[in-house]
């Protein structure tokens, strides 16, 4: 089965300048042998920073996720160069997820729910042919039902993260900010960041979809094939 889709973000770039290359720097080239640890903080934090800059750019669309992203990446840096205490790093990294996972909640009461830019959106599903098909079947409440379960889970997805992001920063750092060894705590965490919390929140948010495209097809009747916009072979 193939997918007809427009040219996404290359998963190995995203991967190597995003977790690899900072971490890489953040350990091995943070000493005073090499860049210094201020310096070796900055050099790292601006590969992850240029990348989003760039994606930001390429896609021409305002991102509020990539923004808060991009946000968190300036605080991690900014931390660092001012030395300060190691458990602001470990609110920061809670923080983010925390932020998007009640934005989530909230959007509920806006005529702008986060769980259809997120997930129901024209982008990749037929929203057009699965609206018009829900109205047919007189299922359009218990669709709605259905996106709100969607919206509490997706929400749990960053809220599993935050909290995993807290504890991993609380284990990981605890140098003294500013220092080699600082850095080498930090570059671990963010490695150790991909395996410990990138993957389960995936896994969690792939269920999500799974269960609203379920829905979708339930609710319907369209068979998958029939509900994407990218063309299916």
């Amino acid at each position: 089965m193939e997918l007809d889709v427009q040219k996404k973000e290359n998963p190995l770039m995203n991967l190597l300048l995003n977790i690899v290359i900072p971490s890489v720097i953040l350990i091995k080239f943070s000493s005073n042998d090499y860049l210094g640890p201020v310096n070796g903080l900055i050099t790292a934090i601006s590969f992850p920073l240029g990348y989003g800059l760039f994606s930001l750019i390429k896609n021409k669309k305002v991102n509020y996720i990539s923004i808060i992203g991009l946000i968190s990446v300036l605080l991690t840096g900014v931390f660092g160069v001012l030395k300060l205490d190691a458990e602001w790093i470990a609110y920061k990294e809670a923080g983010v997820p925390l932020i998007i996972g009640l934005a989530v909640l909230i959007s509920l009461k806006t005529p702008f729910p986060l769980v259809k830019k997120l997930l129901y959106n024209d982008q990749v599903l037929n929203t057009q042919k699965i609206n018009a098909t829900l109205q047919v079947n007189n299922n359009q409440q218990r669709f709605e039902k259905r996106l709100v379960i969607s919206t509490f889970l997706l929400a749990c997805t960053f809220f599993l993260s935050s909290g995993l992001n807290f504890i991993l920063a609380k284990i990981m750092l605890i140098s003294e900010p500013g220092t080699e060894a600082f850095n080498t705590e930090l570059g671990k965490m963010t490695a150790y960041s991909f395996p410990i919390i990138a993957i389960p929140s995936m896994i969690f948010m792939v269920g999500v979809l799974y269960y609203l495209i379920r829905s979708i097809t339930l609710l319907t009747g369209l068979k998958f094939t029939e509900i994407f916009t990218v063309e299916i072979k």
